[in-house]
């Protein structure tokens, strides 16, 4: 009798077990604090959104300065686009994932893609409002290493 209780113990604390990783896919927790994917992919969307404008404001900067035609134009437009492209993969496979701690990955490549651009924008002078544009991206960029316990770009 002792053992089927003992058994019947263990089994009930596997099944909470279970039931709570599940809830946990549901909202995921990070850091102490909880993140529902809703959350999460708000962030991204940010991210997203000010990666189209840094996009837009490197091209347009570079199309006007002595770059233009150059390949130092060209190696820059291919580490932005090559970051861009890391985003979208992002997007893509957040959409398919039911828990948002499996794009960690995903989230990983970016910030290694976001810190080769970061070199680009500390060695090249692209004028203010590519700067800026930069700075509101990296903000982004951190609060979304920030819900991944991952390291921000400095």
């Amino acid at each position: 009798m002792k053992k089927l209780s003992a058994m019947f113990v263990t089994a009930a604390a596997l099944a909470a077990l279970v039931a709570s990783t599940g809830a946990a896919d549901a909202k995921g927790r990070d850091r102490g604090r909880e993140y529902a994917k809703v959350d999460v992919g708000r962030v991204i969307a940010r991210v997203e959104d000010q990666s189209g404008a840094f996009r837009k404001a490197v091209d347009r900067q570079l199309d006007h300065s002595r770059l233009n035609g150059t390949r130092r134009e060209d190696r820059i437009n291919a580490e932005v686009k090559q970051y861009d492209r890391t985003v979208d993969a992002l997007r893509s496979e957040f959409s398919h994932r039911d828990s948002w701690m499996e794009t960690r990955g995903n989230v990983e490549r970016v910030l290694r893609q976001a810190a080769d651009v970061n070199r680009i924008m500390h060695d090249e002078n692209l004028g203010r409002g590519v700067e800026n544009e930069w700075g509101n991206l990296r903000r982004e960029l951190n609060s979304l290493a920030d819900v991944y316990n991952l390291k921000p770009l400095r």
